[in-house]
């Protein structure tokens, strides 16, 4: 499978699955009821999802006004940084609110949230290209 099918399986199919477990470990962390902990993890998915499309493209804006044009390490580090951060500031609040916790609970849950994300996209995207095959653009040519 590649093209835009690929990309659509692949969004689809890693926010469901990190809206199921997301959950699972709010509700865990948290000791919020299941619905309080899905509908936490569902909205941060939505708003990691547009976060990801509005700072993408203000980054792209930002880096295509460079006289240094390519993609350093340190321009990648500034970059995930930045997201990230952009995140935090969005969903700590939420995550308090919503989950009745004081703002430095929410800040851990939030830590809590960036290590499982970094080993879930890891293994997921293991067993989606063993699954569906690498794009072609990962293929030995």
């Amino acid at each position: 499978m590649q093209g835009f099918k690929r990309k659509v399986v692949y969004v689809v199919s890693f926010e469901l699955l990190a809206i199921v477990l997301a959950s699972t470990l709010l509700r865990w962390l948290s000791d919020s009821p299941v619905v309080t902990a899905g509908l936490t993890a569902a909205a941060s998915s939505a708003i990691a999802m547009a976060w990801n499309y509005v700072y993408n493209s203000l980054f792209e804006q930002w880096e295509a006004r460079q006289v240094r044009k390519g993609r350093s390490l340190l321009r990648r580090v500034v970059h995930a940084v930045g997201f990230e951060a952009g995140l935090v500031v969005m969903l700590v609040p939420l995550f308090a609110w919503v989950l009745g916790v004081s703002l430095l609970a929410a800040l851990l849950l939030n830590a809590a949230m960036i290590v499982f994300f970094l080993v879930y996209a890891f293994l997921f995207n293991l067993a989606f290209d063993r699954v569906f095959g690498l794009p072609l653009s990962a293929q030995p040519r």
